[in-house]
């Protein structure tokens, strides 16, 4: 009884290892599907060994060869697998592919996996084109030879290039180069009432460029989905220059009244200091009679008739008015300060 309690665990444990270790249910499943030469029970084992589920592998193969794909080893799924790849993704796109007689090989879809791609949606895109929003969200806003804005949106059908797919560029650059191309067109337009008129005229000058070169997808078609007008970009423009004009004029005109006062207050200063030249000068007069009195040169009587032709020139210069008097007298005296007679 007690060599039974330690005999029946090691049994049971040794039977759990049996059935994990050789998966006689899967070679059954495989030998009824595909015949037992395609995936021997040894395989199975080895599979388990090292570490690759054998179920994926064997409904992987059942599928291929159910579907005419014989020439797919398990051998190319082990590897596949071990490389890091997704065996349903493969699988699913090769039998998809064959139906709808797409030229692809394991060896180009195994490489699309591995890349990063979705290879089965690869194959779905390229039997089921599918619709690009441009730009996925908002419009693009281009302005025409007239200077008017337009806002649009596009929507654009491609096809996966399978033959492209790995390397090529993605969405985004297919989505920046239909928004380029749709500037151009509209910034080439004569005005903004030719491009709401028609607007496949975009859409022909867009596929012209051939914008899907070096990108894993063939474009389609490119339809333009809404067009709004926006404003006068061109009429604010040149309302901003305008006033960007004015600010310059006004800043030379303040130029040149800064530089018109300098100038203004240079020439008093020239003029008072003349004035004072001829105080000075004024000054040296009576210094000069008292030297010729002394030196003999001027007698009483002529200073006598110098004073009598100042009274009489003053005399004449109050009679005549500010109107011919006006500027005669001394440089202290305004036109004021001269008394208004009139003549009889």
């Amino acid at each position: 009884m007690t060599s039974l309690v330690f005999i029946l665990p090691i049994i049971l444990v040794l039977f759990i290892l049996f059935i994990y270790l050789i998966p006689v249910g899967l070679w059954i499943q495989a030998l009824v599907s595909i015949g037992w030469r395609q995936i021997s029970l040894i395989k199975l084992i080895i599979m388990r060994i090292r570490k690759i589920p054998p179920r994926q592998v064997v409904n992987g193969i059942i599928n291929l060869h159910r579907a005419g794909l014989k020439q797919i080893a398990s051998e190319d799924l082990e590897t596949h697998f071990l490389a890091g790849g997704s065996l349903s993704r493969v699988v699913n796109a090769m039998i998809a592919a064959d139906k709808a007689n797409i030229d692809l090989s394991f060896e180009t879809s195994t490489a699309i996996d591995l890349a990063g791609r979705d290879v089965q949606e690869a194959v779905q895109t390229s039997v089921y084109p599918k619709v690009i929003d441009c730009p996925k969200t908002g419009k693009i806003s281009a302005v025409a030879k007239d200077g008017i804005q337009l806002m649009v949106r596009s929507r654009v059908t491609v096809r996966t290039n399978i033959e492209q797919l790995v390397g090529g560029a993605t969405e985004e650059t297919i989505i920046a180069r239909v928004g380029e191309g749709i500037v151009s067109a509209i910034g080439s337009s004569k005005d903004y009432k030719a491009v709401l008129e028609n607007p496949d005229t975009i859409s022909r000058m867009v596929l012209e460029r051939g914008l899907d070169a070096g990108t894993a997808y063939a474009i389609l078609s490119i339809d333009i989905a809404d067009v709004d007008v926006g404003k006068n970009v061109g009429a604010d423009l040149q309302t901003e220059q305008a006033e960007a004009d004015l600010k310059v004029a006004r800043a030379r005109a303040e130029t040149r009244r800064a530089m018109a006062v300098a100038a203004e207050q240079e020439f008093r200063a020239t003029v008072q200091e003349m004035r004072a030249k001829v105080v000075e000068a004024e000054a040296e007069v009576p210094r000069a009679m008292a030297q010729a009195f002394r030196e003999g040169n001027l007698g009483i009587m002529d200073y006598y008739r110098m004073q009598n032709i100042q009274a009489d020139t003053g005399m004449r210069h109050s009679i005549a008015g500010p109107e011919k008097g006006e500027g005669e007298g001394s440089p202290e005296e305004g036109p004021e300060s001269s008394p208004k007679r009139s003549r009889d």
